[in-house]
């Protein structure tokens, strides 16, 4: 078979693979791009959950193959098998052989499962693609009970999705608290009550042991000497415990790889030349202290996809780094972080000062007024922010973000003390309080105290 030549090759459809695609033939139309997407379809990764509760029809989290076709880029739904990077070329599974002037790699990220004895049993899940949200929905029916393995975002969404099923859950983490990147001990507590009030059982500082079972999963055993016995066939485990990066394609090939992805520069750029990576695949940075960094987030994957573009398109452009911010809902509580936390500052040798600050999300003589609760972490040595964390029955994101921009822009504590803000009776506290402000003064007085 010919080998075709492409102007931009893109392997990956996910949120790095469209917004590259669209930026590049949206300003330069003239250009050839071609994306390689072997599923049938992306989804919405965080909507998942919704779908297997019943909230969503599977079809709404589907991305639209017209994101990518509309702009006259070319979609091909076949899995890349091998890449030369001397010959600049990548062979497809049916045989194609395309030649590119730049290749870009976005093939995301899979679900990890602990490799621990048994892990190798049936009904054991992970979450992460259309097919997985099937299986879960289709084991569901049949299931009395569940383990979820992981008490961050997306376990505890998937929890209490299955509870809302009916099913028995129990979810389990290795952390002493769910949560535990987005939020110190004391959100925790609050966090692990209201699953516990749900009707979830929880345990945690319960690494997973190993799994037992013949043919099907039947136990799950932890290190803390505890067990959940399940009916073998029917029952099942959800494991979220992270995920890492796909590079099945790139073992060997030459590209510098680092244990949690590829090595890019803040241009995107690879070790080889004319091959540019983003997203879930890649290795990079803290915004923060500069450091490498987890950050294996959509919100973070699509400005690494612009800048990319940017660079593509002859217009300088550098990424600064993660950040993290992030949210999820815990039954009626809205949960949100950003940056460090308390304990992750201290282990990345900070010495940290925080603030607390609490108001109501409504003037409280309105209806329904509830708490609003705001820690900020900062330097103690030189007062920059260094990470936020908030609880609340809504706009918890949207303020959330406003600590993730003061981060972005290397605020200190005195800077989020003058935050100018707004005030409304069904939305905020009155105009005497806001609690990232509170929070920011609470800082400064122990700051000036030491």
């Amino acid at each position: 078979m010919e080998t075709r030549k492409i102007d931009y090759l893109i392997i990956g459809g996910g949120p790095v693979g469209i917004q590259a695609c669209r930026m590049l033939r949206m300003s330069r139309p003239d250009v050839s791009v071609t994306v390689l997407r072997p599923e049938p379809f992306s989804v919405i990764y965080c909507a998942i959950p919704y779908v297997i509760e019943g909230i969503l029809d599977p079809m709404q989290i589907a991305k639209k193959d017209e994101l990518i076709t509309e702009t006259g880029a070319e979609l091909l739904q076949i899995p890349a098998t091998g890449v030369d990077f001397a010959a600049h070329t990548v062979t497809l599974e049916d045989g194609q052989c395309l030649q590119y002037g730049r290749l870009i790699i976005a093939t995301g990220a899979v679900p990890f499962v602990p490799p621990v004895p048994g892990s190798e049993l049936k009904n054991i899940f992970t979450v992460k693609t259309a097919k997985d949200t099937e299986v879960i929905k289709n084991a569901a029916k049949a299931a009395a009970k569940v383990v979820v393995i992981g008490a961050g975002a997306i376990g505890i969404e998937q929890a209490q999705a299955m509870k809302a099923l009916g099913l028995d859950v129990h979810l389990v983490d290795m952390a002493p608290h769910p949560l535990s990147t987005m939020v110190d001990g004391e959100f925790g507590k609050i966090i692990a009550d209201q699953i516990v009030a749900a009707g979830i059982h929880w345990q945690g500082s319960s690494p997973l042991q190993n799994f037992k079972g013949i043919h099907a999963v039947e136990e799950v055993v932890l290190s803390n000497g505890s067990s959940i016995v399940l009916h073998p066939g029917s029952d099942f485990v959800i494991v979220s415990a992270g995920v890492k990066p796909e590079l099945s394609l790139f073992r060997d090939s030459g590209l510098e790889i680092a244990n949690d992805g590829i090595v890019v520069n803040d241009r995107m750029q690879t070790n080889i030349a004319d091959v540019y990576a983003a997203g879930d695949c890649v290795h990079f940075v803290s915004g923060i202290d500069g450091r490498p960094l987890g950050g294996k987030l959509a919100t973070n994957a699509v400005p690494m996809a612009k800048v990319l573009a940017k660079n593509l398109l002859g217009k300088p452009a550098t990424y600064k780094g993660f950040f993290n911010g992030a949210a999820t809902c815990v039954s009626e509580l809205r949960v949100g972080g950003t940056g460090f936390t308390e304990s992750f500052a201290q282990r990345r040798g900070f010495e940290v000062v925080c603030g607390f600050g609490q108001t109501t999300s409504k003037f409280p003589i309105m209806p329904g007024a509830k708490k609003v609760q705001v820690k900020l972490v900062a330097d103690a040595k030189t007062g920059k922010l260094l990470g936020g964390q908030i609880l609340g029955p809504d706009a918890v994101a949207e303020r959330i973000d406003v600590i993730s921009l003061a981060l972005q822009h290397q605020l200190h504590l005195s800077d989020l003390a003058e935050l100018s803000y707004s005030a409304q009776p069904w939305q905020t506290f009155y105009p005497a309080a806001n609690p990232i402000v509170m929070a920011a003064e609470e800082a400064l007085k122990k700051l000036r105290a030491l």
